[in-house]
């Protein structure tokens, strides 16, 4: 019972009941190793891979959106409109206060209000000066029109004067022959000679007055046109003073509230701060999407060794972070432009999405790409949801297109270059 060939067959004895069926025949293995070759040398021969590349990129707008910044230090006092308005050029978005106080009040409060009386007083001094204006020549016009028309009367009377000297001197010349005829006396003569010079005297002193008169139109006209040139320089002086004090006015505005107005028309696409935050010189405030119609595009960042297989025209698909394509599943997308140049540094420090480079290392160029998307609203559970600016994206990228021998076979063809010497053309 103890014995070596018994605890030997205590081992190898078994427990259970077993069903012994003959083996598989050799031709059946045969036929079916034969069809599983054949198989897979036909799936290698006929078969092909396209080799894909997937790219990060983010969601964008043409034309992209425009950051407004802060221009000086300060808090928001009121917000003036909401994400997703509408706005005009000009149109006010936020009230900035970056005033200054102190035990007497408000800097820029007073200096606003002591400029303003200012300007009240010169503006009533303007008026003063355009209402004497007008009294003065009104004045020296009444006194030119009267004395045009005694310049008139006089020219008459300087006229009527003259024709009776003439006539006087022809009845002078006729008595000096009637003398001589011994018709009229020697008297008689003188006095009508005597007659005829008291009319010419008088002649004169008319003549006089009339030039008189003329000289004093002469005078008046040159005191008009000089007293009208005094008021106007007067009147410039104190609207240069007026237009002075509006711009000091406007500077001390600048340092009380200020209003933040939109560059362009567009939609508001984002706020950055609320009322009563604090912000600094160059905060970024809002996001405005110029245009009310603005088109999504997908912006990737393309590495130089897929460069080649892309062209215009090609369809991606596209995957969004927000959006889980386990749930959602992919979105097509087609390629609408492609640079042809590598993006610069600068221009890809603008997004967000691009991959870190730095000039002093060398590394890797990329290349920007347009996708266009086929679709920029999505509904889950009876709810739509928007694309927006900025969203983390990932596309798929199809290359070139081989049969899979090829591929497997890839590896030699890397040793076989680095084997061969130099390439003679």
């Amino acid at each position: 019972m103890f014995r070596q060939e018994a605890f030997d067959y205590q081992k190898a004895k078994w427990t259970g009941k077993a069903l012994l069926i003959s083996g598989v025949p050799v031709w059946v293995v045969a036929i079916m190793s034969a069809m599983i070759i054949v198989t897979l040398v036909i799936f290698i021969a006929f078969g092909n891979y396209t080799r894909r590349i997937n790219v990060y990129g983010e969601v964008t707008t043409l034309p992209r959106p425009i950051n407004i910044f802060a221009a000086q230090q300060g808090f928001i006092t009121q917000s003036l409109v909401n994400v997703g308005d509408e706005v005009v050029k000009g149109q006010a978005l936020y009230q900035l206060d970056v005033s200054k106080v102190t035990h007497s009040g408000t800097v820029s409060k007073n200096n606003k209000q002591a400029i303003k009386r200012q300007l009240a007083q010169v503006e009533s001094i303007i008026q003063k000066l355009q209402s004497n204006k007008h009294a003065t020549l009104d004045n020296l016009l009444a006194q030119k029109k009267q004395y045009e028309t005694v310049y008139k009367q006089s020219c008459q009377l300087v006229k009527n004067s003259r024709q009776n000297i003439e006539s006087m001197r022809k009845t002078v010349e006729s008595y000096g022959e009637y003398q001589r005829n011994g018709l009229i006396t020697q008297e008689q003569v003188h006095n009508q000679t005597y007659s005829y010079y008291q009319q010419q005297s008088a002649f004169h002193n008319l003549y006089s007055q009339n030039m008189q008169e003329a000289l004093q139109i002469t005078n008046l006209s040159s005191e008009i046109i000089t007293r009208a040139a005094d008021f106007d320089n007067q009147i410039s002086q104190y609207e240069l003073q007026y237009g002075d004090l509006q711009k000091q006015l406007a500077e001390t505005d600048a340092t009380g509230i200020l209003v933040v107005n939109a560059p362009v028309d567009g939609r508001i696409e984002s706020l950055s701060v609320t009322t009563g935050q604090m912000v600094n010189a160059g905060d970024s405030l809002a996001q405005l999407v110029p245009g009310t119609d603005a088109t999504y595009y997908l912006v990737l960042w393309l590495p130089n060794g897929a460069l080649p297989y892309i062209t215009a025209g090609d369809h991606v698909n596209v995957r969004y972070d927000a959006f889980p394509f386990e749930k959602f599943g992919q979105f097509a997308g087609r390629i609408e432009s492609l640079s042809s140049v590598p993006a610069s540094i600068q221009e890809m420090t603008s997004y967000n999405s691009a991959p870190f480079r730095r000039a002093d290392l060398g590394s890797e160029s990329y290349y920007k790409v347009l996708v266009n998307l086929d679709k920029t609203k999505f509904q889950s559970q009876e709810k739509i949801l928007y694309l927006t600016g900025g969203m983390k994206a990932q596309s798929t990228f199809f290359l070139e297109k081989r049969s899979l021998y090829q591929w497997m076979f890839s590896p030699f063809y890397d040793l076989k270059k680095s084997l061969a010497g130099p390439v003679h053309e």
